[in-house]
């Protein structure tokens, strides 16, 4: 709407070259609307129009086809990509500057003046606010429900992928690797609705509709947790299920049916009579809870221990069936009382505000910094790409530089996807635009196919890049072909240009101020470690002093889940470079596992600890609870001097202080079970101590695996 509008009613008004100013204005704005608060999206649009104002006004004045272009449009490059150090939108809106700075070479002026086209790019971008901000009241919910459905449906998915998980697994290593990648996804959606809905609440004031959905993302939060969660570790319970196998299959159908329910009610979200009932979740559990029972024999410790892990295992499902019944209820639509509404004061500490203070860019300007090194890249690669463009007289070499633009990314591996989905897509939508052109010769048709293929291009571009990347050329020639009749050999530029800009792109990559994976995990590790310690501490506090649940455990919880997302996200990456690069992945690999085990086990201990009334902490709690802590801390001042660039790793034996864990941290270990202490302090004392000694060991094995390589 916002790019077509400007062009019929300038064909219509006979000012053809307004309506393009202002399409091309509408256009370079569009990519920082993205999903956010309101008032995001349009400071956003605003730094996006003033930005490319400026821009078109520079290079109006420049003569593209002198050599002394060159260093020009690479510090312009350097410069306006250099503004995604201040975060995600700032990347947006760095993007609609570099498209105005390139796009700006393809179209030249006959009756318009400089400024008035720099002014009317301006009104263009303003004329996109408007329609954004306008689409938004006609439908405000549209964003809030597109997310909350998309995390709906990704929880499902984790569940389901945790079902599998569920006993011992031939294929463990990749369900946990997927399963690393489903909770990364999540806790991106995760942080896009807090934004939505807290700044969105934070704005307009409370309104039933934003807390009911503010408390479903609370219960999808919890959720998540809940599902991440196992009562012992992972081959105490493969032990377990081996011996009775036929709870193995009870407990995958259970959860299989949550993750089906899941979806039916993100299908059905604004109709809550469509929603599935609980009958088959309630039976489901009554038969688990008849079966468990039969177990129990507390004269056989082995016995007795497994069916306290079964039952702290039932208890989490049940956890999570309540969460699930209170999504119905609050996706009911029910009125709200004061007592149900969460605070302001507690939310606004869920959103983290981005720095934008100005030292941040000298503190950048650092070949440490992988926005510094990319910016510089994407300069000399734009410089060396319009020059071959140049040099060859190429009929459109700015389409060599905007597929550079598009395709170069700051990370090796997904620069390297990119430019392998930009070619097959260029190559199948210059096919079909080939067989089209011959079927087809009318104007009109071009015009409107044109436009949809832009349409679709758009809605798929976070979704399926190589699509997008077919329908973009499939709109770029069937535009071309209104305008010039040898629309073959358009295409034929096309398909070269693509190639071109995709090759410069992937060996800029390589070997351009190459920023690989190696050089930055360690940080990322160890502020995941920090990050999943301070957590800890949170745990035991309250552990340790009961009450309510303090917002700073919930806080840390956030803060835990968001590092080891980042930590998942920066391995794949690494994942993705050449071999060579690629040093001691097997060893990092393991540091990432035990960082996602040890928040499954933090997951665990907080979910008990706060939904079950829990017993004094012992004395032996706070010991171990200080071990494992001292451990965290020897681990992140190891991590701080490992240089994971050097090959070379310790050969000699790694010795921790002794430490004798208590004996009697889990209460079932004597050789008969008390009949003094009720059932429910000895499911405590079983999860809490196993919980314990599992935290304990991973802290251990992280010690063993980072001394490795302190050389």
């Amino acid at each position: 709407m916002a790019v077509t509008v400007p062009i019929i009613l300038g064909i219509a008004t006979n000012h053809l070259e307004i309506g393009l100013a202002l399409c091309f204005g509408a256009f370079w704005c569009s990519p920082s609307d993205v999903s956010g608060s309101l008032k995001h999206k349009q400071i956003g649009i605003l730094f996006s129009a003033l930005l490319v104002v400026v821009i078109s006004f520079i290079t109006s004045y420049l003569d593209i086809s002198n050599y002394l272009f060159f260093p020009i449009l690479g510090i312009l490059t350097f410069s306006i990509a250099f503004i995604s150090i201040y975060g995600f939108r700032a990347s947006l809106i760095s993007f609609s500057g570099l498209l105005a700075l390139v796009l700006s070479f393809a179209h030249t002026l006959e009756n318009l003046e400089v400024y008035e086209y720099a002014l009317l790019i301006g009104i263009g971008g303003l004329w996109y606010l408007v329609l954004s901000t306008l689409l938004f009241y006609v439908n405000p919910k549209a964003q809030t429900e597109e997310t909350l459905n998309e995390t709906f449906f990704i929880t499902a998915d984790f569940l389901d992928t945790r079902r599998q998980l569920i006993g011992e697994q031939p294929n463990r290593e990749s369900l946990q690797t997927q399963l690393m990648n489903l909770q990364s996804e999540l806790t991106e959606h995760h942080e896009t609705l807090r934004e939505i809905l807290i700044s969105s609440r934070k704005s307009s004031g409370k309104s039933n509709y934003h807390s009911r959905r503010l408390l479903v993302f609370v219960q999808l939060v919890e959720l998540l947790e809940t599902a991440i969660a196992n009562p012992v570790n992972y081959h105490k319970m493969d032990t377990l299920f081996e011996v009775h196998p036929e709870f193995k299959t009870d407990f995958q159908k259970l959860i299989s049916e949550f993750s089906r329910q899941l979806r039916a009610i993100a299908q059905n979200m604004n109709n809550s009579k469509q929603f599935p009932s609980n009958t088959l979740l309630s039976k489901a559990f009554k038969g688990l809870e008849t079966d468990i029972l039969k177990l129990k024999n507390e004269n056989h410790l082995e016995d007795y221990e497994y069916y306290l892990m079964l039952q702290n295992f039932l208890d989490y499902q049940k956890k999570q069936f309540e969460k699930l019944k209170k999504i119905k209820w609050l996706l009911g639509n029910p009125d709200l009382t004061s007592d149900d509404f969460i605070k302001n004061e507690k939310l606004k500490r869920f959103i983290v505000s981005q720095d934008y203070n100005p030292k941040l860019l000298l503190r950048n300007l650092s070949f440490r910094s992988t926005i510094f090194k990319h910016s510089l890249r994407l300069a000399v690669a734009v410089m060396l790409g319009y020059g071959i463009g140049l040099f060859f007289d190429f009929q459109n070499p700015y389409w060599i530089i905007l597929t550079i633009i598009v395709i170069m990314r700051p990370s090796y591996g997904l620069t390297k996807t990119r430019s392998k989905d930009r070619i097959i897509g260029t190559l199948i939508g210059a096919a079909l635009a080939s067989g089209l052109v011959f079927l087809i010769s009318n104007p009109y048709v071009y015009g409107a196919l044109g436009v949809l293929s832009l349409v679709i291009a758009f809605s798929m571009v976070q979704k399926n890049y190589k699509a997008s990347a077919t329908f973009i050329t499939l709109s770029v020639i069937f535009i071309y072909a209104i305008l010039q009749p040898d629309v073959l050999k358009v295409i034929q530029f096309r398909v070269l240009d693509t190639l071109i800009g995709a090759a410069i792109s992937f060996m800029a990559m390589r070997w351009l101020l190459p920023a690989w994976s190696f050089m930055e995990i360690g940080d990322t590790i160890k502020d995941s470690l920090k990050a999943n310690a301070a957590f800890f501490k949170s745990i035991s506090t309250y552990y340790e002093t009961k009450g309510n649940v303090p917002t700073s455990l919930k806080v840390n919880r956030k803060e835990a889940f968001l590092q080891t997302s980042n930590l998942s996200s920066a391995f794949q990456r690494m994942a993705q470079e050449p071999e060579s690069k690629q040093n001691h992945i097997d060893d990092i690999y393991e540091l990432v596992v035990i960082n996602h085990s040890f928040l499954a086990s933090l997951a665990s201990l907080s979910t008990y600890v706060q939904n079950q009334r829990t017993t004094e902490a012992s004395a032996e709690f706070k010991l171990v609870s200080d071990k494992i802590n001292d451990n965290l801390n020897k681990v992140c001042v190891q991590l701080k001097a490992i240089n994971f660039e050097s090959l070379e790793i310790n050969t000699s034996t790694f010795n921790p202080k002794p430490f004798v864990f208590p004996n009697n941290h889990n209460r079932l270990r004597t050789d008969t079970i008390s009949q003094i202490e009720s059932e429910q302090i000895q499911k405590e004392a079983h999860l809490v101590g196993e919980q314990l000694y599992w935290l304990f060991s991973l802290s251990e094995k992280m010690l063993k695996l980072t001394y490795k390589f302190n050389v």
